[in-house]
């Protein structure tokens, strides 16, 4: 049987960027939940609604929610999610998420699941800390690929960087990494996905906690200590 790991954390604590690097060291599966919500939403035409449970939800509307700095409906995140993740069990792959849960709807619907593909004893969650100063701070000053959208933040060694490292494409700034927008997102985080750290516990998941305010490294380093 597999093994999952749920990385959660503020925006701007790398959460991608540690899974990457976990996928690569531990052969696991990058479940990257952001990029199934912008494939589906770029393709979205017109009117275009996903329907759970009888009840519609416009796509267009997604669209904006995320503009806005607020996060997908919980219902559409959990239903694209549990697919996938049916889809990548069946395939026996073991994986690592850095986009959700990200509220306590996606967790209860999410977590039940993880447990009966996976068994509890094998999944893991590591909680990447970092202060509002530096969440806003990173937030502000990232850039992203134009092509794979891997989010870049600064430091001394991607400040001259002008291409992503990874397939060459051109780092651009997002639109939507403005300040206020930055402040939203943070929110958010404090409001809606916080208060999945007390679920797991209820759960009987256990949660390790790694400083987010360190280089790359240095967070890769701590990760791969405390998942063993």
């Amino acid at each position: 049987m597999g093994k999952v790991i749920i990385l959660i954390g503020p925006p701007g604590s790398g959460k991608g960027t540690q899974a990457e690097l976990l996928a690569e060291k531990l052969g696991l599966f990058y479940f990257e939940t952001s990029k199934i919500g912008e494939a589906k939403l770029k393709q979205a035409k017109k009117g275009d609604c996903v329907v759970i449970n009888g009840q519609k939800y416009s796509l267009a509307q997604e669209k904006k929610l995320s503009e806005k700095g607020i996060l997908w409906t919980p219902e559409v995140v959990a239903f694209w999610v549990k697919q996938e993740i049916e889809k990548l069990s069946n395939q026996g792959k073991s994986l690592v998420l850095a986009g959700s849960p990200r509220t306590l709807y996606e967790g209860k619907e999410l977590i039940p699941l993880l447990k009966k593909l996976y068994d509890p004893k094998n999944i893991q969650i590591i909680l990447i800390k970092l202060s509002k100063e530096q969440t806003i701070w990173r937030n502000t000053r990232r850039r992203i690929c134009s092509e794979c959208r891997r989010p870049i933040f600064p430091s001394e060694e991607t400040k001259k960087l002008t291409q992503c490292p990874k397939c060459g494409a051109k780092l651009v700034v997002r639109e939507d990494d403005k300040k206020e927008t930055i402040k939203v997102r943070l929110k958010e985080y404090e409001e809606r996905t916080k208060p999945l750290i007390e679920y797991f516990k209820e759960e009987g998941l256990k949660i390790k906690e790694v400083e987010g305010e360190q280089s790359i490294e240095d967070v890769h380093k701590d990760i791969l200590e405390v998942v063993g």
